[in-house]
């Protein structure tokens, strides 16, 4: 079998006998979106307290943001190669207590700087989905991994409904409590996966940790080497820049194209993520099984570009929602993804392959967001505000013409 081939057998029935432990990491992804959820009303009035001007408090903010996916770049790819080389769970129990850490700063930090240094630290630890991902592919048969995979986007969407909820009702008692609750959790969860989490595959002494491999540079150019992973990463990279595109614009487009109160827009966020949750929970398991990885992320990839083209032409509110329920179906296509490449790589690497992709997607996290508020901002006044998502569709459409040009490698 080749170095892109499936998990080799001898590991099935032992991580099979893992399995119990996925309930452990539906959990971690559900409390880390439940976490960033709950800061999300009140980040505003934090950082305004904080600096006492508005004006530098949106420097801040966005100055905090890009430090954590620069950081998160530039390590991530030192803590997958540190969870093959000393196991999985040490590496994860180490991310989410630097997320808990961070949280507790935010609640009790009297500047902005003190606020940075913390957060930058966190970014450096944001090795949560990377392990997750590498757990996913240690316990489960390759023909199920889809299937799990669709379960930790159902916690991550149902994390984003539950979040902001709790965030603006705590944040109303005090502008500190959402942080202080953020971390509670955080801890609480480092202390349950202490004593209920096993190790998914010990990890290798001989598993070198040079410099080549773990830097940012180093292992994603490892990665784009390898013909069929390479593209799969590229085509990954695509898929993440359309749906953070559509992601950072899509609640000013609500307000400038068809007047949405804030109101409307929290019904129409929560109803899309609760309909992703259930979606990807119940039904992407039994459609990626019965289509394979590679037509079931090429389908999903084409729902997506028709969603997002679509929608820079939409005029009426009805047709907005048939094209958000088009796009929840095609979400398909992340978990056929991370379950193809998931047989891609060997027992041995899933943890620095996984961290090269989380660098991939950190650039597009740090990126996308200023890019696509300038092209939005520049369409109110030149275009239309759906302009953007032509952009955003023409990366889905190499998303999907990567993935159909990939040979589909099998044991």
């Amino acid at each position: 079998m080749s170095r892109e081939g499936a998990l080799p057998s001898r590991h099935s029935g032992a991580a099979m006998r893992r399995a119990p432990a996925v309930t452990f990491l539906l959990g971690t992804v559900f409390l880390d979106m439940l976490g960033l959820g709950l800061i999300v009303p009140i980040m505003p009035a934090l950082m305004t307290s904080v600096t006492e001007d508005a004006a530098a408090a949106v420097f801040w903010s966005g100055l905090l943001g890009s430090v954590y996916g620069l950081l998160q770049f530039v390590v991530s790819p030192l803590l997958g190669r540190l969870s093959d080389r000393y196991g999985r769970r040490p590496v994860l129990l180490a991310s989410l207590t630097c997320l808990g850490v961070d949280w507790l700063a935010h609640a009790a930090s009297p500047s902005p700087w003190t606020l940075l240094v913390f957060h930058a630290a966190a970014g450096a630890c944001a090795g949560t989905y990377t392990v997750v991902n590498a757990y996913i592919a240690d316990v489960t048969e390759p023909g199920a991994r889809a299937h799990a995979y669709g379960l930790i986007g159902a916690a991550f969407g149902l994390g984003f409904v539950a979040g902001p909820i709790l965030g603006g009702l705590l944040g109303a008692v005090d502008v500190r409590l959402p942080f202080a609750a953020a971390a509670v959790l955080c801890f609480a969860n480092v202390a349950y996966g202490w004593f209920v989490l096993p190790e998914s595959r010990p990890g290798d002494p001989n598993t070198p940790l040079t410099l080549r491999l773990a830097n940012p540079v180093g292992a994603i150019a490892a990665v784009l080497r390898r013909p069929v992973l390479g593209r799969l990463a590229c085509a990954r990279f695509c898929a993440d820049v359309a749906r953070m595109t559509h992601q950072s614009t899509w609640t000013f487009f609500l307000t400038h194209k068809f007047a949405f109160s804030t109101t409307q827009i929290g019904v129409v966020l929560a109803a899309s993520a609760l309909a992703g949750a259930v979606y990807q929970a119940r039904a992407v398991g039994p459609v990626v099984r019965r289509l394979g990885d590679k037509r079931a992320a090429v389908a999903g990839s084409l729902l997506g570009l028709a969603s997002l083209a679509a929608t820079a032409f939409v005029s009426v509110p009805w047709l907005l929602y048939v094209l958000m329920a088009v796009g929840v179906l095609g979400s398909l296509a992340g978990a056929a993804a991370q379950s193809w490449i998931s047989r891609t790589v060997p027992a041995d690497e899933q943890g620095t392959v996984q961290g090269a992709l989380t660098g991939i997607g950190a650039v597009a996290e740090t990126v996308v967001p200023v890019t696509a508020g300038v092209a939005f901002g520049w369409s109110l006044t030149y275009a239309s505000p759906g302009s953007v998502y032509l952009g955003a569709a023409v990366f889905a459409a190499g998303a999907a013409l990567l993935l159909a040009a990939t040979p589909d490698v099998r044991a």
